[in-house]
C-alpha cells in the first residue's frame, strides 16, 4: 500500500511541474512572437536609413574615397555597424564597429538596396526568428524585411532563446530551459517534502492514537495543536474519548454499585426463605412481609438502574411535549401529602412527562426519607424557566457533600443504611434535570433542614405567545 505522504507528494510535484511546463511553453511563444515584431520592425528601420544614407551620400559614380570619405564621417556620427558595398559587392567602407563585430559568433549581417547598385550592410547580434521556426512578423530566410536581403548569416551554435552558446569551442549547448525546469524541479521537491510530511505525520499520529485507544488505553489522547482540519480531527477525536472512557467509567461504576446493593436484599431474601419452613404462623406472616419488601426494593433497585444507564447513554424514553408543570406539581405534593404553594397561574416545559415526575417524586421521598413528615413543594418563575423547590426539616446536608450527593450511589454517611435507599434517586434528578436542559442544586434552609432546587427552561411555545 503506497503511503499518503508519497502520493500527496508526487501528486503536487506533477502538478507544479505541469503548471512550468506550460508557463515556459506559453513563455516562449511569447519571446518568439516579440522576436518577430521586432526583426520586422529592425528590416524597416534599416530601409528607411539606407533611403536617408542614399540621399546623403555621393552618387554611385563618385570617386570611392569621396564615397568612402562621406560614409565614415555618417558611420561615426550614427554610431553603428554598418558598411557600404558597390555594385560588385566589394565593401567602399566600413566602420570600425562593424568590423569589431562582424566576425562574432552568432553575429548576423542583413542588407538593405539604396537602389544605385549599391547596398548598406548591418551587423546583427540576434539571429532571426526564421532561423527558430518563424513567428508573427517573422520573415523568409535570408530576408529580414522590406527590401532587405541578407549577405552573410554566421550562425555558430545558436539555436534559440533558451539555447545558451558554449564557453568554449567544442562544448555542449545548454538548455537554458531544461536546466530553469530541473531546478524548478529539486526546488519544488525539497520545499514541498517537509510540508506534505508534516501533514502525514499528524495523521499517522492519528492513527497511532486512535489503535492505543482501542487496544484498550481509554486514557490516551492524541496532540489537537494547530488551526487546520487535522487539528479539529484530533479535537474530535479526543472529545469522542472522553465521552466514550465517561460512559464506560459510569458504566463500571453503576455495575459495581448495582452488584453491591443487590447483595443486601438477595442475602435477606434468601434468609428468609431459609427460616419460612420452620417458622411459626405469626413469623411467618412477619418473613412474608419482609419478603415482600425485600422483592420490591430489588424491582426498585432494577428499574433505576435501567433508567439510569438509559439517561447516561442518551437513549430515547419518551416523546417530548410541552408539560404543564402546575398540574404535575399538585398530582405529587397530593400524593406525597404535601403542601404545594405555586407562585404563578402556568408553567409549561417542554420535555417527557414521566421523566419529570420521576424526578419530582425522587426528591419529595428523599425529603420523606431523610427530613422528616415537614415537607413543602413549591413553584415559582424564574428568568428563562421554572423552579421546583422541595424543602423539609431534616438534619441538612454539609456544604463540603451537596454535590456528592447527586452522585449515583452515594449516600450521607452514618443513617443511610437506617432508612433504606440505594443512592440512585438524586442521580437520577440530576440526568433528568440535565436532560431537560434545567440543573439541580441543594442548599440550606433558613431554620434547619435543606432545600433541593430544580430549574427547568420555559418551553418554546409558551416564550412564543
Amino acid at each position: 500500500m503506497t503511503s499518503l505522504y508519497v502520493r500527496i507528494y508526487l501528486t503536487l510535484v506533477a502538478l507544479l511541474l505541469a503548471f512550468a511546463f506550460g508557463s515556459a511553453w506559453l513563455f516562449q511563444r511569447h519571446i518568439e512572437q516579440e522576436r518577430g515584431n521586432v526583426e520586422l520592425a529592425a528590416g524597416e528601420r534599416l530601409n528607411a536609413m539606407a533611403g536617408l544614407l542614399k540621399l546623403a551620400l555621393p552618387p554611385a559614380t563618385a570617386p570611392r574615397a569621396e564615397q568612402a570619405a562621406v560614409f565614415a564621417d555618417w558611420g561615426a556620427r550614427l554610431r553603428m555597424p554598418v558598411a557600404l558595398e558597390d555594385a560588385d559587392g566589394k565593401r567602399i567602407a566600413t566602420t570600425q564597429l562593424f568590423r569589431r563585430r562582424a566576425d562574432d559568433p552568432g553575429a548576423v549581417i542583413v542588407s538593405a538596396e539604396l537602389g544605385d547598385g549599391r547596398s548598406l550592410e548591418l551587423v546583427r547580434s540576434v539571429r532571426p526568428p526564421n532561423l527558430q521556426g518563424g513567428g508573427p512578423g517573422a520573415s523568409a530566410p535570408g530576408d529580414p524585411g522590406p527590401g532587405a536581403r541578407p549577405q552573410r548569416v554566421d550562425e555558430g551554435p545558436w539555436t534559440g532563446p533558451w539555447i545558451h552558446r558554449p564557453v568554449s569551442p567544442g562544448a555542449p549547448a545548454v538548455s537554458t530551459l531544461a536546466v530553469v525546469l530541473v531546478l524548478l524541479f529539486v526546488g519544488v521537491a525539497v520545499g514541498a517534502y517537509p510540508v506534505v510530511r508534516r501533514l502525514t505525520r499528524r495523521l499517522e499520529a492519528l492513527k497511532r492514537g486512535v489503535e492505543q485507544f482501542g487496544a484498550g488505553h481509554l486514557g490516551h489522547r492524541v496532540d489537537a495543536s494547530g488551526r487546520d482540519e487535522v487539528a479539529a480531527l484530533a479535537t474530535s477525536f479526543n472529545q469522542a474519548a472522553d465521552r466514550i472512557e465517561t460512559l464506560l467509567r459510569s458504566h463500571q461504576t453503576l455495575l459495581a454499585n448495582a452488584s453491591h446493593e443487590l447483595r443486601s436484599p438477595l442475602a435477606r431474601l434468601k434468609m428468609a426463605f431459609a427460616m419460612l419452613d420452620d417458622a411459626a404462623p405469626a413469623q411467618r406472616e412477619r418473613l412474608a412481609r419482609e419478603i415482600d419488601v425485600n422483592i420490591a426494593e430489588l424491582d426498585a433497585l432494577v428499574e433505576e438502574v435501567l433508567l439510569a444507564s438509559r439517561l447516561e447513554a442518551g437513549s430515547a424514553v419518551g416523546e417530548t411535549h410541552v408539560v404543564e408543570l402546575l398540574a404535575l406539581g399538585a398530582e405529587e405534593a397530593a400524593r406525597a401529602e404535601a403542601p404545594f404553594e405555586p407562585e404563578t397561574d402556568s408553567a409549561l416545559v417542554d420535555g417527557q412527562e414521566r421523566l419529570l415526575r420521576r424526578a419530582l417524586r425522587n426528591l419529595l421521598d428523599n425529603a420523606r426519607r431523610y427530613g422528616g413528615p415537614d415537607v413543602e413543594l413549591s413553584l415559582r418563575p424564574v428568568a428563562g424557566g421554572y423552579e421546583f423547590i422541595v424543602a423539609d426539616r431534616g438534619p441538612g446536608v454539609p456544604a463540603e457533600l451537596r454535590e456528592r450527593i447527586f452522585e449515583p450511589f452515594y449516600r450521607l454517611p452514618g443513617h443511610a443504611e437506617m432508612v433504606g435507599g440505594v443512592g440512585l434517586g438524586l442521580s437520577l434528578v440530576k440526568q433528568i434535570a440535565q436532560r431537560h436542559g434545567g440543573s439541580v442544586r441543594c442548599q440550606a434552609r433558613d431554620g434547619g433542614g435543606s432545600r433541593f432546587v430544580v430549574f427547568l427552561p420555559a418551553s418554546k411555545l409558551s416564550g412564543a405567545a
